[in-house]
């Protein structure tokens, strides 16, 4: 990603961001997300966006948002453009590039999916157009045995070989086993990193994928900034919603970062299918992450059993990014005229054309499919059940129930059934009786 910044990630770099090149405390208080979040409402409010507030006569706008944010503070943040000339050079030197939510190149996963918690600026280093791929998502302790590094480092692997990328968080243990085996295999990589942005870019073990195009390294937080623990968990939010299903090998019951990110995934944010290791050594936290919903991993052993289970998990999960579109932070289009507080930007700063929510058009032939519109060649059901063939080849390998079976796919056992005696009239699985299981008789067509 090498076009300059925007107008717009200017200002709310100014707005949150530390932008400081050597050590010591800055000035005036940056803006927390939550603060942020609501002058962003209120600037879509007044039909402004960020830039306006570099405008020469902007004090008008800053003063009318006072009841959010103290204009003076305001102000002392905005005045900070020497500072943030420097940083942007110094980042420049290195390869990085930064993307706000209010740009179009900002990863349409994270604004979609995580909405209000979705970070205002987003560093990375690499190709930024594989945070929209999806892939599967692998989390774990730090703290891991040999045994569980040569599973991961499987997974990692067959994802590699299966055209998925492997998302994670870039620490040591699980995060880098599976990491390092998807890009020694030839995959692609989204690491996900809580601190030293800067210095991992620069490691000699990525910088041949990194020009390749492989692997693409992303952190919410300032590029030199060292580990905190608290970064550390906010930024697990970030794996599960780049991903299209995550992995938890293994974590510590009721502490620990991989604990915290999958009950907040399970219990509150729902991005993503979550699976849970289901061989090997038994770990209390996975047991108890599976009787919050998390699945147990059907352990796909072939490229293409491992496309249908996270295609399965994508379905059913909703992560074909359908919702509603973010009202963070969509600006809105250009009024028939300004108001008079909103003038021509700053000396030094370039308008840009103003950003769109990334989006399906209302026009478009994917809007009108989702809406209902026009009708697929093919309908939804179909198109689902297309899928469920696939998964059986992991699924059905040992004999099941419907109630197991309805657990492997995240489905109620109803539908389960509905489609288990669909399998069996098509003659690719069989009823076995006493105890009632299914089993595979056939590959899926």
């Amino acid at each position: 990603m090498d076009t300059p910044l925007s107008s717009n990630t200017k200002a709310i770099l100014l707005l949150t961001a530390p932008l400081l090149l050597g050590k010591g405390a800055e000035g005036p208080k940056l803006l927390s997300l939550g603060e942020y979040n609501r002058l962003a409402h209120f600037l879509r409010e007044q039909n402004a966006e960020p830039a306006d507030l570099l405008s020469p006569n902007a004090h008008e706008l800053v003063n009318a948002g006072g009841a959010i944010v103290e204009p003076g503070r305001l102000e002392s943040l905005l005045e900070r453009g020497f500072l943030l000339s420097q940083v942007v050079e110094h980042w420049q030197s290195r390869a990085i590039w930064v993307a706000s939510r209010a740009d179009n190149s900002y990863p349409r996963r994270l604004k979609s999916r995580l909405r209000e918690y979705a970070p205002a600026i987003l560093y990375g280093a690499g190709a930024s157009t594989l945070l929209d791929g999806g892939g599967l998502g692998v989390v774990g302790s730090r703290d891991a045995d040999d045994g569980l590094i040569q599973f991961t480092r499987s997974v990692g692997a067959l994802a590699a070989s299966a055209s998925q990328s492997i998302v994670s968080g870039g620490a040591k243990g699980i995060d880098h086993a599976a990491m390092d085996a998807a890009l020694e295999a030839g995959g692609t990589v989204c690491g996900v990193l809580s601190d030293s942005l800067e210095k991992q870019a620069l490691k000699r073990d990525y910088r041949e994928a990194l020009l390749q195009g492989r692997l693409v390294l992303v952190s919410p937080f300032d590029p030199r900034s060292g580990f905190l623990v608290g970064h550390a968990m906010q930024r697990n939010k970030l794996i599960y919603a780049l991903a299209d299903a995550a992995l938890v090998v293994n974590a510590a019951y009721n502490e620990g970062g991989t604990w915290a990110g999958a009950v907040e995934q399970l219990d509150k944010l729902r991005c993503v299918r979550v699976f849970v290791r289901s061989s090997g050594t038994p770990n209390k936290a996975l047991d108890v992450l599976r009787s919050k919903g998390a699945h147990p991993w059907p352990d796909p052993d072939t490229p293409e059993a491992m496309r249908a289970l996270l295609q399965v998990a994508a379905d059913v999960s909703g992560s074909g990014l359908r919702e509603a579109p973010s009202l963070f932070d969509s600006v809105p289009a250009e009024p028939a005229e300004r108001p008079s507080m909103v003038r021509e930007p700053a000396a030094g700063f370039q308008a840009e054309p103003r950003a769109t929510e990334v989006m399906p058009r209302a026009d478009s032939q994917e809007a009108r499919l989702l809406d209902g519109s026009v009708s697929p060649a093919v309908s939804p059901a179909e198109h689902l059940f297309e899928t469920v063939r696939s998964i059986a080849l992991v699924a059905l390998r040992e004999p099941m129930g419907e109630a197991e079976f309805a657990t492997a796919i995240g489905v109620a056992t109803s539908q389960a059934r509905i489609w288990l005696d669909r399998l069996v009239s098509e003659g690719l699985a069989e009823k076995l009786a006493r105890p009632s299981r299914y089993r595979l008789t056939a590959a899926p067509r």
